[in-house]
């Protein structure tokens, strides 16, 4: 997925007012009750991408997008479990989800990934995906949300807090609002991860290094258990 300048960076107040609002814990979240007879929050991991249409590449490894995705979402999944939340994964293989590749196959992917969010009734959405930049200086990774959504904000708050804090990051940005079909496509609380660029040679390093995709996944599984925490506070 390729930067865009058209979203607004949020600064200033807009971060003094993201640290209060988590701080409250004014957020929505869902609730799935188990055939054990307890609940169960759900989150859903989307990783982006998939099949024939494999995302931007790595400029020095040729890796495409959609693998490293996957590895990376993979790599959440187990973290989220392991926090005791149920995980739905919409591409849990290197396949897509459109069914033939015929023409119209990136809309038929993209419905299915909704299909999959709406059915679960999650109380958090992630989707992962790696930057592209012409500009080969631009690294770092982003978290975008839905304009007017709350939830989704506090939850790209709370994730884009932890990956600010990772001693890779070199420089702290705040969440992004981002028009995309993965975030507008239901009500619950929604965010893209854009991990790094693919275009920046000491992003693409760490990207597709393992044991820093098992860190990224560490650093976005402690955000959205901060705001999976704080709506359960907010509940009591």
């Amino acid at each position: 997925m390729k930067f865009l300048y058209r979203h607004r960076v949020l600064f200033g107040a807009a971060a003094v007012a993201c640290s209060v609002l988590l701080t409250l814990g004014v957020c929505l979240y869902a609730l799935n009750e188990t055939a054990a007879g307890y609940f169960e929050l759900t989150v859903v991991i989307d990783a982006g991408h998939g099949g024939i249409d494999g995302g931007v590449v790595g400029r020095l490894t040729g890796q495409k997008e959609s693998d490293i995705n996957l590895a990376v979402s993979r790599r959440l999944q187990t973290e989220l479990e392991n926090a005791g939340l149920r995980v739905v994964q919409t591409r849990p293989t290197e396949a897509g989800l459109y069914g033939v590749s015929t023409s119209g196959y990136k809309k038929r992917d993209m419905q299915k990934r909704a299909q999959i969010i709406r059915d679960s009734v999650p109380a958090a959405v992630i989707s992962v995906h790696q930057n592209f930049f012409s500009l080969s200086s631009r690294r770092g990774a982003q978290v975008f949300y839905r304009a007017g959504s709350e939830a989704s904000y506090l939850l790209a708050c709370a994730v884009q807090t932890e990956l600010n804090g990772m001693e890779e990051c070199v420089r702290s940005v705040q969440p992004l609002t981002g028009d995309y079909y993965i975030l507008n496509c239901s009500e619950f609380p929604s965010v893209i991860v854009e991990c790094g660029f693919l275009s920046n040679a000491q992003d693409e390093a760490l990207l597709t290094d393992g044991d820093y995709q098992t860190k990224l996944a560490q650093t976005i599984c402690r955000g959205a258990l901060t705001f999976l925490a704080a709506g359960a506070d907010a509940g009591r």
